[in-house]
């Protein structure tokens, strides 16, 4: 029985994916197995430039121009962010492949690429789903993407000085938060900057979000689990007069004054995992919890 001709496309970080991979490998297999192949313009152009050589692939595309059975991303888990933002709902499941450090998005090692994409063609794979949220600027608008795989934060811009952010759940207020920022979170992105402010880690089906401040005037200010379902309405005043939302960490200037929204975007983000991979398990290795801990 004839295989399934498959069309992957393509994004990544040039120098990265030359250290840590053999693109031709990668090529090679795909072209062998009759798969379309399309590039990022900007990836292909930085491996062309290193390469000295032009890449055997079906076409290139820019942004979200693009439609594919798979997406490849090659790279960290930025560049995982930077191919969720352009898949967007789209619904197109995306390979991470991971040349960066931790991660927790990009989870196939490189030597494991060509054994995932046999996998692949066997259909030998499970689809995690994953909640995107989305920011809503009222009449300003926004120059990218206004949804996040990972996180929306607010911060303060221009100035040392805190800023105040009056949130508010579903219309009832919850706090006013004095603080250099609040990130609000998805489970996925409960591992990324949140983690780093002392956000709470949580199960990607979990279903929730976080709300967790950035270095908050008093400390009996504390991160906070809310349900996904929930629409939040954030006021922010700055001695500036200005502020920043960084969704997914693009950075949008936001004018005070405008009321900020956030929900729950109309879209999940799949995900393809290897079987057997569990969360858990991915927890220990990339946190390393238990490495300080001896055989008696």
């Amino acid at each position: 029985m004839a295989e399934k001709k498959l069309r992957f496309a393509i994004f990544g970080n040039g120098s990265k994916a030359l250290e840590s991979i053999q693109i031709w490998e990668m090529l090679d297999y795909l072209i062998k197995h009759s798969a379309e192949v399309y590039v990022e313009q900007f990836f292909y152009y930085a491996l062309q430039h290193q390469l000295k050589d032009d890449l055997e692939v079906d076409g290139l595309f820019k942004g979200s121009d693009f439609n594919a059975d798979y997406v490849i991303s090659l790279g960290g888990d930025g560049t995982f962010l930077k191919a969720a933002s352009s898949v967007g709902a789209k619904q197109i499941p995306i390979i991470g492949v991971n040349m960066g450090r931790l991660g927790f998005l990009a989870n196939v090692a490189p030597a494991d690429v060509i054994s995932m994409l046999d996998n692949i063609f066997a259909g030998q794979y499970d689809i995690e789903e994953r909640v995107v949220i989305q920011l809503d600027a009222g009449a300003e608008s926004l120059e990218g993407c206004p949804c996040a795989l990972n996180d929306i934060a607010i911060l303060k811009r221009d100035t040392a000085s805190m800023i105040s952010i009056r949130a508010s759940v579903n219309g009832e207020y919850l706090v006013t938060y004095l603080a250099d920022g609040l990130v609000i979170s998805t489970p996925t992105g409960s591992t990324a900057y949140s983690l780093s402010v002392g956000g709470p880690i949580i199960m990607p089906q979990a279903g929730i979000l976080s709300l967790t401040p950035v270095a908050p005037h008093t400390l009996n200010i504390r991160p906070i689990v809310i349900s996904d379902d929930v629409e939040i309405k954030l006021e922010v005043e700055s001695r500036s007069h200005n502020i920043l939302a960084a969704i997914d960490g693009r950075s949008e200037k936001i004018s005070e004054g405008v009321v900020l929204t956030i929900k729950k975007a109309p879209y999940k983000v799949h995900i393809v995992k290897l079987h057997g991979q569990r969360f858990f398990s991915t927890l220990r290795e990339k946190l390393m919890w238990g490495a300080d801990m001896r055989k008696f």
